[in-house]
């Protein structure tokens, strides 16, 4: 039976969009180069193929996909190997499918700490063998192909000479004619500014993506730290409302060094003004 994790935001090992790719492509020997090429699900199939064979009937995979339908399908595959090994994780079909980068950015940020967390390094795995030599990710189809046809220039063809035949047997050699051209002269064009290369585009686009990538980063961490925050707050308030029940009649010294602790404050600290409805104590209560 598999080891479950219940991996949260807020980790100190979380890796970065980067790191996560190579380790998917050294594991799988693939060519990933964004996280959402991860949405057609292939990729975890294999993975639990590597970490429980048997698990998932790898044959049924579809390694080479752009079709939704078949994403879903080798999802539903991952699912049902869960079940066979007891993985309490139920996978988001609908979200990871639509291959946006946050929801398989997440996906893939839990499934590496499962897969830390069951994998023996046993064995040695060929996982290009394994899945039939089909290739995974588009890293290796985005090279730009040249053209090999030769375009003929000026100079090729004005080099062509005629040869004329006289009447005692001599050839000469006479240049070619050259034709008046009438064309008019083109007008001076507008400055246009420089348009940026393919490659300048997508070094913009990479960084963009980084950007995105960090943001989504951050962003999750000020998600967790913030369920952390209301998480003590509430605890607090707990034990606020049991010191105040315990004043009503004759309270033991310790209630009141407890309320002591919970009311300090540091230098130049501020409390938050009292909402109306807030359910605190009317103007008589104690003011901190």
């Amino acid at each position: 039976m598999a080891v479950n994790v219940y991996a949260t935001n807020v980790t100190t090992d979380n890796l970065s969009r980067h790191d996560m790719l190579a380790w998917v492509n050294d594991c799988l020997q693939s060519s990933f180069t964004k996280i959402e090429e991860l949405c057609t699900g292939a990729v975890y199939c294999q993975f639990m193929d590597m970490l429980f064979p048997g698990s998932v009937p790898l044959k049924r995979v579809k390694f080479r996909t752009n079709l939704e339908h078949e994403y879903i399908q080798n999802f539903k595959i991952l699912q049902g190997g869960f079940k066979k090994m007891s993985v309490d994780k139920i996978v988001p079909i609908d979200k990871l499918v639509k291959g946006r980068f946050q929801d398989n950015f997440e996906f893939l940020q839990w499934f590496k700490k499962f897969f830390d967390a069951n994998y023996s390094g046993a064995e040695s795995y060929d996982a290009l063998a394994m899945r039939g030599g089909e290739a995974m990710g588009s890293g290796g189809n985005t090279a730009p192909r040249g053209s090999n046809v030769k375009r003929p220039t000026p100079r090729d063809v004005n080099s062509a000479k005629t040869t004329i035949r006289t009447g005692d047997g001599t050839q000469s050699v006479q240049a070619p004619i050259m034709k008046p051209l009438n064309k008019p002269m083109n007008k001076a064009q507008p400055f246009r500014p420089q348009q940026k290369t393919g490659v300048a585009n997508r070094g913009d686009s990479e960084k963009v993506e980084e950007l995105s990538a960090q943001v989504v980063e951050l962003k999750m961490s000020i998600d967790g730290l913030e369920k952390e925050r209301d998480f003590y707050f509430g605890k607090l308030r707990d034990i606020e409302v049991i010191c105040q029940d315990c004043e009503n009649g004759d309270p033991p010294p310790i209630i009141q060094k407890i309320l002591d602790v919970l009311y300090a404050t540091e230098d130049g600290f501020a409390p938050p003004e009292e909402l109306e409805g807030d359910g605190l104590a009317p103007d008589d209560e104690e003011e901190y």
